[in-house]
C-alpha cells in the first residue's frame, strides 16, 4: 500500500505530523502561501466579473515542485493548512495548482484536515474525520484580497500624485490611520480646563485618613464646581471654620464585592495583555505565538493563535480544574466550570481560545527549553487560562463620610481583598488607568459619631487631560470595538503604518507624521465612506457573512467598484496638489512681490517665496519645531527667511544657528 501525503504549512509542523502518523504518511511544506495575484494592475478585471490572475509565489516554487512531485506518488492527499479562512484559501490555492498540473486524477483523494493544537490525538483525531474544501470560506478570502487590491491599486496611485511617491492607501490600514489622525487633532484642539478639589488629612492611629470633599453647604461637589483658586481658598476657609480643628465620622458604609475572572485569550486580547504587561509589539507577540504554537520536540505548546473564540474544550477545562485543586487547593475551584461566550458572528472560524495544550505543562518546567520571549508569552497564556477556571476574588470595600461641622462631608475610601481567588495567579491590565486612591488601601476601624483631629485642609489644583495617543494595546481594542480588520490582520495593520512612516511609536504611543496627516486628511475628506469606521465593519461582516454561505462574493465586490471606481476619477481630475499639501497663501513679499505661501512637503512642513513657474528659483524655509502649517502666520513665516537665526541649543549649552555665508547658507555653533 502506497503512502499518503499530508501538506502543512510549515516545516515544523511536517516533522510533527510525521512523528504522529507515522510511515504511513509523508509529510511535507508549503511554507505559507503559494499563490497570489499578480503584482499588476488587472489582476482584478473588473470587466470580467472580477476574474482573479493568480500566479505562484516566487519565494516557493520549489517547495511547490517538492509537493508536485511528492503528491504524483501518493494515494491520497491532506491539506492541513491552519483553521481559519486564510489556511483554507491557501489548501484551495494548492489543490488549483495540483489540478492545473494533472495530478488530482478521479482515484486520488483529496481530504481537507484541521485540527487546533498540534498533540498527537488532535493530529490523529483530524485526519480520522476528514472533510472537503470548505468554498465559502475561500471565497470570503477572495473577496477579502480583491477588496484589499482595488483599494490598494487605486487609491495609491492618486497619491503618488497628488502627495508623493511610494504612498499606499488600504482599506482597513487608512480607517486605522483616521483614527490616529482624528485623535492628534483632538489634543491639538484640546483647551484644559481648570478645576480644584479640596481634601482633608486625618489620621487615626498609625493609619493615614484621605478625605476628598463631596458636598458643600448642602450641595454635591462635581468636577468644576470649584474652578479657580479664590473659590478654592473660600471653601477651604468656610470649611476650617466650621470643623473648628476636627472631622465627625457621620457615616460609614461597609460593602463586599466579587470580581469575577477575564476570559481566556483571544486573539485580540493577547496582542493587548503583551502591550501592557510585557512590552511586546502586535507582531512580535503572534511571532512568539506562532512559535508556541508549532512548540518543542514536535508538541505543540499552545491552541491556535488567531481566533476571537473565548470556548474552552471539555477536557481542557477538566485538567485545567484538576490543577487548580492539586496546585491552590479545592477551595479555589468553583462549583461548576466557568463558560465564556464569545461575541463574534463568524461562527465558522469560532473555534477554542488561546490556551496551553497542557495545563499541567506549567512556565516553569519549561524554563530550560524556550527563549526569553517564548517563555513570558506562555506564561502569561497559562496563568490567564488558569486564573479563568479559578473561584472569584472577594473585596471588601468601606466608605466613610467626615463632616466639617454643618459646612461640607469629606469621603474617605479603601478597599482590601478578602479572598484573593483567581487574582492569585493573574490580574487583568488596563489602558490609561486614572489612579484609584482607593485601591488596596486600607481604613482603620471607624465608628459612627467618633471625632478625629483635623490635621489640614488641602486645595488641589488640576486641569482636564486631553484624550490620550493610541498604544498598540488600545488600538487594538479600538479596531476591535468597532469592527475594523480581523484577529489575524491586526499586526499586520499596525506594522505597514509605521512601515509606511505614516506613524512613529514614542514611549510606547502612536504619533501620526507630517505625511501621515496628510494622507489621514486627504482620505477622510475626499474618500470619507471608505474610511468610515462602520463601512469598514459592514464589510467585515459581509465578508464574514460569506464565509457562512449567507452571501455570493461577486455582488459584493459589484456593489463596492462602481462608487468607489467613480470617485477615484472624480477626486483625480478635481482635487489639486497643492490643495492635498495643505497648501495657503500668507501673504506677499514686500521686497520681491511674490506670494509666501506655507504647505507639507515630502520632507515635513516649509514655507516658500515665489512659485515653480517664477524665473528665479522660490526661496524655501523650514518650520520649526512646534509650528504647525494650519496655524503658522505670515509674520512667523518671514522671520524663518532671516538670518543668522538661532536653532536651539547642543548638550553643552553652545547655541545652534542657520547663518548664510560667501558659499552660502550653512549651520554654526
Amino acid at each position: 500500500m502506497g503512502k499518503s501525503l499530508i501538506i502543512v504549512e510549515s516545516p515544523a509542523k511536517a516533522r510533527s505530523m510525521h512523528k504522529y502518523l507515522g510511515n504511513e504518511f509523508t509529510a511535507l511544506a508549503s511554507y505559507g502561501h503559494v499563490r497570489d495575484l499578480l503584482p499588476k494592475k488587472g489582476a482584478v478585471d473588473t470587466e470580467d466579473d472580477f476574474a482573479m490572475s493568480y500566479s505562484l509565489v516566487e519565494r516557493n516554487e520549489k517547495h511547490v515542485r517538492a509537493i508536485a512531485k511528492e503528491a504524483k506518488k501518493a494515494e491520497a492527499i491532506y491539506l492541513a493548512m491552519d483553521p481559519d479562512r486564510e489556511g483554507e484559501a491557501i489548501a484551495w490555492h494548492l489543490h488549483e495548482i495540483l489540478k492545473d498540473k494533472g495530478i488530482l486524477k478521479k482515484d486520488k483523494p483529496v481530504y481537507r484536515v484541521v485540527f487546533h493544537e498540534i498533540t498527537k490525538k488532535a493530529i490523529q483525531e483530524a485526519v480520522s474525520k476528514p472533510r472537503e474544501l470548505a468554498i465559502d470560506m475561500v471565497n470570503a478570502q477572495q473577496a477579502r484580497r480583491a477588496l484589499d487590491y482595488l483599494v490598494g491599486f487605486n487609491l495609491s496611485p492618486l497619491l503618488w500624485k497628488k502627495v508623493r511617491q511610494g504612498l499606499s492607501a488600504g482599506r482597513v490600514q487608512s480607517p486605522a490611520l483616521r483614527m490616529i489622525v482624528d485623535r492628534e487633532a483632538e489634543i491639538e484642539k484640546f483647551v484644559p480646563q481648570e478645576y480644584w478639589s479640596i481634601e482633608a488629612d486625618t489620621v487615626k492611629g498609625k493609619l493615614p485618613i484621605l478625605g476628598k470633599l463631596v458636598e458643600f453647604q448642602g450641595e454635591k461637589i462635581k468636577q468644576f464646581s470649584i474652578t479657580n483658586e479664590k473659590e478654592a481658598k473660600a471653601t477651604e476657609s468656610a470649611l476650617a471654620k466650621a470643623a473648628n480643628g476636627e472631622l465627625l465620622v457621620s457615616k460609614v458604609t461597609k460593602k463586599q464585592r466579587k470580581r469575577n475572572p477575564a476570559a481566556p485569550f483571544t486573539t485580540s486580547t493577547l496582542q493587548q495583555e503583551a502591550a501592557r504587561k510585557l512590552g511586546f509589539s502586535a507582531q512580535r507577540t503572534m511571532r512568539t505565538a506562532q512559535k508556541l504554537y508549532e512548540g518543542i520536540d514536535d508538541t505543540g505548546l499552545i491552541t491556535y493563535m488567531r481566533t476571537d473564540a473565548v470556548t474552552l474544550a471539555g477536557e481542557a477545562v477538566n485538567e485545567i480544574r484538576e490543577l487548580i485543586t492539586k496546585q491552590y487547593g479545592k477551595d479555589q475551584v468553583p462549583e461548576a466550570p466557568k463558560v465564556y461566550t464569545s461575541k463574534s458572528k463568524n461562527a465558522q472560524e469560532a473555534h477554542e481560545a488561546i490556551r496551553p495544550t497542557s495545563a499541567m505543562r506549567t512556565p516553569q518546567s519549561l524554563a530550560g527549553d524556550l527563549e526569553s520571549d517564548q517563555l513570558r508569552l506562555y506564561d502569561l497564556i497559562w496563568k490567564r487560562t488558569v486564573a479563568c477556571q479559578m473561584v472569584h476574588a472577594l473585596i471588601d470595600t468601606v466608605s466613610v463620610d467626615l463632616s466639617a461641622g454643618d459646612a461640607g462631608i469629606f469621603r474617605a475610601t479603601g478597599s482590601t481583598v478578602r479572598s484573593p481567588g483567581f487574582l492569585a495567579v493573574y490580574e487583568e491590565g488596563e489602558d490609561d488607568v486614572k489612579k484609584d486612591d482607593s485601591k488596596d488601601k486600607r481604613l482603620p476601624p471607624l465608628e459612627e459619631g467618633e471625632k478625629l483631629i483635623l490635621n489640614a485642609i488641602r486645595p488641589e489644583q488640576h486641569f482636564t487631560d486631553p484624550p490620550p495617543r493610541f498604544s498598540e494595546a488600545s488600538l487594538v481594542k479600538a479596531l476591535e470595538a468597532y469592527g475594523i480588520g480581523r484577529p489575524s490582520t491586526y499586526a499586520s495593520i499596525i506594522s505597514v503604518l509605521v512601515h509606511r512612516e505614516y506613524v512613529t511609536l514614542e514611549q510606547r504611543r502612536f504619533f501620526p507624521t507630517d505625511i501621515g496627516k496628510v494622507v489621514g486628511n486627504f482620505l477622510s475628506k475626499h474618500f470619507t465612506r471608505y474610511v468610515d469606521y462602520d463601512f469598514t465593519a459592514q464589510l467585515e461582516d459581509d465578508l464574514d457573512a460569506i464565509s457562512r454561505g449567507e452571501k455570493q462574493w461577486k455582488p459584493l465586490l459589484h456593489d463596492f467598484w462602481g462608487d468607489f471606481n467613480q470617485q477615484v476619477i472624480e477626486k483625480e481630475e478635481t482635487v489639486t496638489r497643492a490643495e492635498v499639501m495643505q497648501a495657503r497663501v500668507l501673504g506677499t513679499d514686500p521686497k520681491s512681490g511674490k506670494p509666501v505661501s506655507v504647505r507639507m512637503g515630502r520632507f515635513g512642513p516649509f514655507v516658500q517665496i515665489g512659485t515653480r513657474d517664477d524665473e528665479d528659483k522660490p526661496k524655501f524655509a523650514s518650520l520649526l519645531p512646534g509650528q504647525k502649517v494650519e496655524s503658522l502666520n505670515f509674520d512667523e513665516a518671514m522671520e524663518l527667511f532671516k538670518l543668522p537665526r538661532t536653532l536651539g541649543e547642543t548638550e553643552d549649552g553652545k547655541t545652534v544657528a542657520a547663518a548664510i555665508g560667501r558659499f552660502g547658507p550653512y549651520i554654526r555653533y
